[in-house]
């Protein structure tokens, strides 16, 4: 058990180490890689937390927001894209 709250304890330092590259981020790109980095920690200790107290409602909480963001960085994706194109 000790284990686990180590690795959250890790999980969320370096989620704050993200968290100042996404709101420092010299490029949209730096800050985006961040926001992705950010939301696969936060995926890890909603799967950790799910274990220790073995509710198998967390694991599905964790795939639909691994699901929400990985659609969120697609229409970050074509927004730019766009963008580029009528620049």
């Amino acid at each position: 058990m000790n284990i686990f709250i180590a690795a959250l304890l890790g999980l969320s330092f370096t989620s704050f180490l993200c968290l100042y590259r996404l709101f420092s981020g010299p490029t949209v790109f730096d800050r985006i890689v961040a926001a992705q980095a950010v939301t696969t920690k936060t995926i890890v200790v909603v799967v950790i937390l799910a274990f220790l107290y073995d509710q198998d409602i967390y694991l599905d909480i964790s795939i639909t927001y691994a699901i929400l963001s990985f659609l969120a960085v697609l229409g970050v994706a074509v927004f730019i894209t766009q963008r580029r194109e009528k620049q």
